[in-house]
């Protein structure tokens, strides 16, 4: 019996088109979504927490002639945080009360602006793909990202005033 040498074997998914990220350009994950902490606002010098909210995803559609679902999953967060700085983040972070931290606890995608002003923020999310044309799911080299909207933060100083007694002692007086 002779068996020839170098003879490719077949796909798992014989039938089915390779997907490049340029194929799925119709397919597009929905915006994230952007918050801070305090609500809009920063203490210059103080920590001010960014929470972004993104999910994985399954689309449903006609991909290169054969119906598909396409997943989406978010793999990576830029936060880009007006003043030219930017962190990148495994994970959307945790709001402060969500973690059991006090307000102005740093937090791995929170950010101390220095000056006061009023900045736009915003965070890109990258996307890993994956198709599945009804023969299980494949993996499609690279991302796909999306970008929130601008969330604006306003940056202010805080003063203090000279009082009696310290909060710790007298915790119902003023600033405390």
């Amino acid at each position: 019996m002779c068996l020839a040498k170098d003879v490719p074997l077949e796909p798992a998914d014989a039938g089915f088109p390779a997907v490049t990220l340029a194929d799925l350009v119709s397919f597009r994950p929905a915006t994230p979504q952007l918050a801070g902490e305090p609500a809009g606002f920063g203490v210059v010098r103080m920590p001010t927490n960014f929470v972004a909210a993104a999910s994985a995803q399954d689309i449903p559609g006609v991909l290169l002639g054969f119906p598909v679902t396409v997943r989406f999953t978010p793999v990576a967060y830029v936060f880009s945080y007006g003043d030219g700085h930017t962190t990148r983040s495994a994970t959307g972070g945790v709001a402060w009360t969500a973690s059991g931290s006090p307000q102005f606890t740093p937090t791995d995608t929170g950010h101390v602006y220095d000056a006061r002003g009023t900045y736009v923020s915003s965070v890109t999310v990258e996307y890993s793909a994956a198709v599945d044309f009804g023969a299980g799911w494949r993996a499609v080299e690279g991302v796909v990202t999306a970008r929130t909207g601008d969330y604006p933060v306003q940056v202010v100083e805080v003063r203090t005033a000279l009082v009696e007694h310290t909060c710790a002692e007298d915790p119902q007086g003023p600033g405390c």
